[in-house]
């Protein structure tokens, strides 16, 4: 547990989210904020959505903050979470090399760009991670028709957006889905030059939901400070601020939409 050896108490917040919100510094940018008008620090722990959850679910974190509709409510049926609100949305896409071996650059749909990448052979890095981009991966290959597992040009990291993004740079010759902050935030700081070579569809649509840990399930979290961030992250000034947070080049990475 990350935070082993910390003196924890009603000062403190323990957040669980996905590696995107913070490393697209989005977290850095609005927590000092909630930290000024309620006196409580937010320790993140920055994982895929299916670990957030699953950390969520030992009782070691009092909020969580996740891009999986399917696996969030399963979280608060099977009794682990209460008082979801939606909080914001991008979008995944595809990326891939600038010279698209796989051609499939401007397609409309995403599943049949996997599966011409699938009879390509050319490399596609999956997180495999159980995160919400891994979850919206494996559905867009359930449309495609293709297993993808134990083929020798899938590669699955395990790792965050960020480790998986750099792998891809080192590869050159490889394709994943990306949540498209992560993608712009690591363009504009020249991290990785990749084009986006598929966009657009519905089924890419990427909703961000907050999640108070149950109490009744924990009686030990810190329910009242979740609440607190709860009705903070939603409120009109902070979802401000959430539309407000660019990148280098300028570019939205959230769109508030807590209503």
């Amino acid at each position: 547990m990350a935070f082993a050896g910390i003196a924890l108490s009603a000062e403190t917040l323990i957040l669980a989210s996905t590696t995107s919100t913070d490393n697209t510094g989005l977290f850095g940018y609005i927590h000092p904020d909630f930290t000024k008008k309620t006196g409580i620090t937010v320790y993140v722990i920055a994982v895929g959505t299916g670990k957030a959850l699953e950390i969520a679910k030992n009782g070691d974190a009092d909020v969580v903050m996740v891009h999986a509709r399917e696996l969030e409510d399963k979280f608060i049926a099977d009794g682990y979470g209460v008082n979801r609100k939606d909080v914001m949305y991008n979008d995944f896409v595809i990326i891939g090399p600038k010279d698209d071996p796989a051609g499939i650059k401007g397609m409309k749909s995403p599943a049949e760009a996997l599966k011409k990448i699938a009879e390509s052979d050319v490399v596609f890095v999956s997180r495999g991670d159980k995160s919400g981009t891994h979850v919206k991966e494996l559905d867009i290959w359930k449309l495609a028709g293709v297993d993808p597992q134990g083929q020798k040009w899938y590669i699955e990291t395990g790792r965050g957006m960020a480790e998986t993004l750099i792998m891809i740079n080192d590869i050159e010759k490889a394709y994943t889905l990306c949540d498209r902050a992560t993608y712009n935030s690591f363009t504009a700081d020249g991290k990785i030059d990749f084009p986006i070579l598929v966009e657009g569809d519905p089924i890419l649509f990427n909703p961000y939901g907050v999640i108070a840990v149950n109490p009744k399930t924990y009686p030990h979290v810190n329910y009242d400070g979740a609440m607190k961030y709860i009705n903070w992250i939603t409120s009109k000034e902070v979802q401000k601020m959430i539309g407000n947070f660019k990148d280098k080049n300028g570019n939205p990475l959230f769109i508030p939409d807590a209503k």
